[in-house]
C-alpha cells in the first residue's frame, strides 16, 4: 500500500461523552487527553462543550485557543446542529435556519476551525446559498453522509449535482466511516442479549445483517415497518422493537462508490464501535477503506469518533480513551506512521 498521502488524524471529543457527561473529565482534561494520545486535530461539538452555544464569548474562545497553544494541538472541526423544531408550535423559517448556519460558521471562523460537520438532512439549496458565507470564513460546509444513506442515495445525488453546478471550495461531505459496518457489532448484540430480546431473535439479527438480507430502508426518516412487524412474529416484545432498530441502523455500502466520490470528501469520522486487542475494528474494515482514500487523493483529517460507549454503558465502565487510543494507533499503522 502506498504511504505517500497528506491525510492526517483528528478525534470528535463526541467520542468522550461518557466521562464529559458524568463529569469525570472537564473539556480541557480531554484535550489533554488526546495530547497524550498523541492526536494532533479536534474536532469540537459547540452544543454539547460550549457555554451558552451558539453564543460563544470572547473569553471561552481566548481559552480555548489557550488550550490549543498549552497542548499543541489544532482545532479542526466544528460540529452543527440545526434545530429547526427548537420552537414551540412550529419549525424554523427559512431565514431562520439560514442565520443558525451563518452563526454557526463565524463560530467556526472564531474557533480556528476550518470544517463544519453539517447534520445530514441540510437541504442543498441551504448549502447554496451559505456558500459565499462560507468562503468569506475559509470554512467548509461538509454535510455528513451517514448510515443509512449512502453516496447513491438520493438526498446524496442531489447535493452532488448541486456541488458540481455551484463549484464552491466551501461545499463537501464529511464521510462517516459507519457506513462501511462490515458485520454486525457485537457491543451491539451482547446489549440487546442483555435488554432480554429472545437468543434467536439476535442471532437471526447478526445473521441476517452480515449476509445483507435484512429488512432495512437507505433512506433517513423513511418508516421501517418490515422489521418490527418480523421482530414481533418471532415473539419478540414491543419494547425490543427500539433495540433492534438501534443495533441495525448501520449499514455496508460499497466501497467501490467512494473511488469515483472521494473528490467530494473534505473531512471523515473515523467511526469505532469496539476496537480489539490485535489493533483492528470489529465491524468496519479499515484495512480495505483507509487505501482508497489514499489513493483517491485524500488530504483531509480521519477523526475518531468512538460510539461503543453507548452499547456497554449499562454494565461496564466505559474507557473511551483506551478505545480511541488503540483506534488512533490503527490509523498510524495503516497511513504509515508506526
Amino acid at each position: 500500500m502506498a504511504t505517500t498521502h497528506s491525510i492526517k488524524r483528528g478525534v470528535s471529543l463526541y467520542s468522550f461523552q461518557e466521562e464529559y457527561f458524568l463529569h469525570k473529565m472537564s473539556l480541557e482534561d480531554i484535550i489533554a487527553t488526546c495530547a497524550k494520545l498523541d492526536i494532533p486535530g479536534i474536532e469540537i461539538i459547540g452544543d454539547q462543550m460550549i457555554p451558552e452555544y451558539p453564543n460563544v464569548s470572547d473569553a471561552f474562545v481566548k481559552q480555548w485557543h489557550g488550550w490549543m497553544d498549552k497542548y499543541g494541538r489544532t482545532p479542526v472541526c466544528l460540529d452543527m446542529f440545526l434545530d429547526w423544531n427548537k420552537y414551540k408550535g412550529r419549525t424554523m423559517t427559512d431565514e431562520e435556519r439560514y442565520e443558525s448556519v451563518v452563526l454557526d460558521i463565524k463560530n467556526a471562523h472564531k474557533l480556528g476551525c476550518t470544517v463544519i460537520r453539517v447534520i445530514h438532512d441540510v437541504e442543498p439549496e441551504l448549502l447554496e446559498r451559505l456558500a459565499p458565507t462560507a468562503e468569506k470564513h475559509n470554512v467548509k460546509l461538509a454535510l455528513e453522509i451517514h448510515a443509512p444513506s449512502y453516496f447513491d442515495s438520493p438526498h446524496e445525488q442531489r447535493l452532488i449535482e448541486m456541488f458540481n453546478r455551484v463549484q464552491s471550495p466551501s461545499l463537501c461531505f464529511t464521510l462517516d466511516m459507519g457506513v462501511f459496518t462490515k458485520v454486525q457489532p457485537r457491543v451491539g448484540s451482547e446489549r440487546l442479549l442483555r435488554e432480554g430480546v429472545k437468543p434467536e431473535i439476535v442471532e437471526y439479527l447478526v445473521n441476517a445483517y452480515n449476509t445483507r438480507t435484512l429488512p432495512s430502508t437507505r433512506q433517513l426518516g423513511v418508516a421501517n415497518k418490515a422489521l418490527p412487524e418480523l421482530v414481533l412474529s418471532m415473539g419478540g416484545r414491543e419494547q425490543d422493537i427500539f433495540w433492534v432498530m438501534m443495533a441495525t441502523h448501520a449499514i455496508y455500502g460499497d466501497p467501490a462508490l467512494l473511488k469515483e466520490y472521494v473528490p467530494y470528501v473534505k473531512h471523515v469520522h473515523g467511526k469505532c464501535y469496539d476496537m480489539l486487542p490485535e489493533g483492528r475494528e470489529f465491524s468496519i474494515p479499515y484495512e480495505e477503506i483507509v487505501p482508497i482514500l489514499i489513493e483517491g487523493g485524500y488530504d483531509g483529517y480521519i477523526d475518531t469518533e468512538y460510539e461503543g460507549n453507548r452499547w456497554i454503558q449499562d454494565a461496564f465502565v466505559v474507557d473511551s480513551a483506551a478505545q480511541v487510543g488503540q483506534h488512533q494507533a490503527m490509523l498510524k499503522r495503516l497511513l504509515g506512521e508506526a
